[in-house]
């Protein structure tokens, strides 16, 4: 009986497994569930508010807003460099922390830190857009969106009393908006001297740490805690207005505080160049520091060979061994560019503090002394210098007085001041019928014009006028017109208008200094860039 019970028993579940696998095929291939339906596809603009609400994290930041840009070259580049930028970023985190691990170990009774593994992994970070935004002033400004999920593995194991632990960080998600800024802009590569970086929101920060192989963050409530404690300490640091500068140029003159200042008196020249057909010249003077942005400007004089100026100017000295003073003399020219007629250039190095030195400066033709062009004479420039070193409590007024706007020349009448109008350059103008820009300035009924561009539709003049008046401008309008003269034989279009602003004076008597773009009316897309200073005595 127990040999048939066994063999019944295996036949009976040959025919149930038989049978169920049938039954199972057939109810598999012939009944679907109704609650399971094909995907619907639908475009962006279909989609209802709850389901774009779910998308929207995943969209690029150069998709949601226009004024970001796409940067996938920045990414390619990125990945490519990644296993060399890992290694160096590595290495500057160890450096980096290898002094706090030695002071600050035996105060908690630490035997030793050491980093067992130290890697950002095998994914690089990703832009996922960069807003560059236009400045007149000297540097640039950049706003990138940064994602980074990385797989990192970086494991530091600490020994105290004898036992040995082990924190691993894993799993890193870092989403962030900075903003970096990189002024001043110097002419010595790479032509930033520092980089000032500002989060322009709180970032998002997500990771794992384990410790003794055990995952901390699962802890109940110590995950949004840690969380928060982190934003909270990075946006103390750096949400903007807070900054974190850091140096590029190790050791520039654009980065030395100021220790002195020099005052450059122009006092005349005599036997210059003939330029015009009048057997005369309409000289100005150009004096700059070497490895200094700051420029100035003397006034110009018409119609003569030996004009006199008697103009002082002063230039903060950054370093008086290595820089020295480069004067250009030009001959203004209404139309075209401004000739220059000589060239000298005066090492501080031989001056003496406090003690003023009078010098009768032969013109050169350049600065290269063995250019055969310089033996043949080109006047004599005179000037007068006086080097003056700063006391330590002068130092905190030197650094803000590359802002300041200097005091109005000898002579200026009292309650009034000297207007300067800069026209730096224009954008984006373009004419009817021909396109050789030029500047018309008018300013209570006299009109000034610069030198006309051909053929460009972004001309740059970086043109001073100067208006010497009795009482501050309150009330009064500038008018700059972009004007384009026809300079081919067709006489029927002699010039047209690109686009005209008129400005409001007021606000620079009230802020001494104004540098902005302007938007030019009658013209569909042209921009100029005017700067404006009130100088007072």
């Amino acid at each position: 009986m127990g040999i048939v019970s066994t063999m019944l028993g295996v036949v009976g579940f040959g025919w149930g497994l038989s049978l169920g696998l049938v039954v199972g095929y057939f109810v598999f291939i012939y009944f679907q569930p109704n609650d399971v339906k094909d995907p619907i596809v639908k475009s962006v603009a279909e989609l209802d508010t709850k389901t774009l609400q779910e998308l929207l994290p995943e969209i690029p930041l150069w998709v949601k807003n226009p004024d970001y840009d796409r940067v996938d070259w920045v990414n390619k580049f990125l990945k490519d460099l990644w296993p060399y930028l890992d290694k160096a970023i590595c290495k500057i985190i160890s450096d980096t922390a290898q002094p706090y691990i030695k002071d600050y170990g035996p105060k908690f009774k630490l035997d030793s830190v050491e980093f067992e593994s130290l890697t950002l992994g095998t994914l690089p970070p990703t832009f996922v857009g960069m807003k560059v935004y236009e400045t007149n002033e000297n540097e640039m400004i950049l706003e990138p969106s940064l994602k980074f999920a990385g797989n990192p593995n970086i494991i530091v194991a600490v020994k105290a009393f004898g036992v040995k632990a082990t924190v691993q960080l894993v799993d890193v998600q870092v989403f962030a908006t900075a903003r970096v800024i990189l002024k001043p802009l110097v002419p010595v590569f790479p032509c930033f001297s520092k980089i000032v970086v500002s989060l322009m929101q709180k970032p998002y920060v997500d990771f794992g740490l384990k410790v003794l192989g055990g995952d901390l963050m699962a802890i109940p409530g110590l995950y949004g805690f840690v969380q928060d404690i982190i934003k909270d300490q990075v946006s103390q640091l750096y949400l903007w207005p807070k900054t974190l500068e850091i140096p590029v140029i190790d050791d520039p003159s654009s980065l030395k505080k100021p220790v002195g200042i020099l005052e450059v008196t122009i006092i005349s020249a005599k036997n210059l160049l003939k330029m015009d057909l009048t057997g005369k010249a309409d000289p100005y003077v150009k004096l700059r520091l070497v490895n200094s942005l700051m420029s100035k400007k003397t006034q110009i004089k018409m119609n003569t060979l030996s004009p006199e100026w008697n103009e002082t100017f002063k230039l903060l000295v950054q370093d008086p061994k290595s820089q020295s003073l480069q004067l250009h003399v030009y001959d203004w020219d209404r139309v075209g560019t401004h000739q220059r007629m000589g060239i000298q250039i005066v090492p501080l190095q031989d001056l003496m503090d406090l003690a003023p030195k009078r010098l009768d400066l032969n013109l050169l033709k350049n600065d290269d002394p063995n250019d055969e062009r310089n033996k043949k004479s080109r006047g004599v420039l005179t000037v007068e210098l006086l080097y003056k070193s700063f006391k330590e409590d002068e130092q905190e007024v030197a650094d803000d007085a590359h802002n300041e706007v200097e005091r109005a020349p000898d002579g200026t009448p009292e309650g009034g001041g000297l207007l300067e109008v800069i026209i730096h350059a224009a954008e984006d103008v373009e004419g009817k019928y021909h396109t050789n820009p030029y500047a018309k300035v008018v300013f209570r009924g006299e009109e000034r014009k610069t030198q006309v561009i051909k053929r460009n539709r972004d001309p740059r003049w970086d043109h001073t006028f100067q208006w010497q008046l009795e009482e501050p401008p309150v009330e009064d309008q500038l008018h700059v017109e972009v004007m384009s003269r026809n300079i081919g034989l067709h006489m029927h279009f002699k010039t047209e208008s690109l686009g005209y602003v008129d400005i409001s004076l007021s606000d620079v008597v009230n802020n001494k200094r104004i540098n902005e773009k302007y938007s030019l009316i009658d013209s569909k897309h042209g921009q100029i860039q005017v700067e404006l200073l009130w100088r007072t005595t």
